[in-house]
């Protein structure tokens, strides 16, 4: 991994000790362009970032994992294909603020994440972590969550709905659905594994207020998914 020149590895006791040099210079320093950036959060072996990043140059792709031996995957392929406007941070989701300033980023996609049914302050779409998501964000910037998890859609669909974000995409069934388009029909590892067991892929895309608290839904009486970790593990 330190060989790549797309990947950056910032443990949390270096980036408190020395911060992090490319907090809010990543398109200058870089990236070396000016660009919209997005951001995967817990992008694994990386397909979903290289896939971004190969469908449309006109933006800048970081995927971000704390787990450097999936991440190895999707970092060799933008290094053996020479992709220009794909990177990878290895870092923690939690501390990810240390690493943008406030609207640097545009676009977050969340794709596969444990839907962590029993602890709602680790989902990664719960009040907790959008508030975090504010700290890199521009104003309104756009969420997507890509999952194969009944109870993380119907948990986030309702979060969503409480506190009146605007929905761009909310479907229960993408491929079902005919809503599903090339950058959508990206397909991660994970994924794959889900589709060849018969599950319904969930998208929901909605913009994200820079103001106003934020409520949590009720989520005790949504039905926990029966499959979910013993899949996961295996896959």
């Amino acid at each position: 991994m330190r060989e790549f020149a797309c990947v950056l590895q910032y443990p949390r006791e270096e980036f408190i000790k020395n911060g992090f040099p490319h907090r809010g210079l990543w398109n200058a320093e870089f990236f070396k362009r000016e660009a919209p950036i997005v951001v995967e959060l817990g992008c694994g072996k990386g397909e979903y970032t290289v896939g971004l990043a190969k469908s449309d140059s006109e933006r800048n792709y970081i995927g971000v994992d704390i787990k450097g031996a999936r991440m190895w995957r999707g970092a060799k392929t933008v290094e053996e294909e020479a992709i220009s406007n794909a990177a990878f941070l290895r870092a923690e989701i939690e501390n990810i603020d240390k690493f943008f300033v406030p609207g640097e980023v545009e676009e977050l996609w969340i794709t596969f994440p444990d839907p962590q049914m029993q602890k709602t302050r680790k989902r990664l779409t719960s009040t907790r972590f959008l508030n975090l998501y504010r700290c890199l964000l521009r104003d309104n910037g756009i969420v997507n969550l890509k999952t194969d998890s009944p109870f993380l859609y119907e948990y986030t669909r309702r979060l969503i709905e409480l506190n009146g974000f605007e929905v761009l995409m909310n479907t229960d069934d993408l491929y079902g659905s005919g809503n599903a388009d090339p950058v959508s029909s990206i397909k991660t590892f994970y994924e794959q594994q889900w589709l060849s067991r018969g599950k319904k892929i969930k998208l929901l895309s909605f913009r994200l207020p820079a103001e106003g608290e934020l409520k949590e839904p009720e989520s005790e009486d949504i039905p926990r998914d029966d499959y979910h970790a013993m899949a996961r593990f295996n896959a």
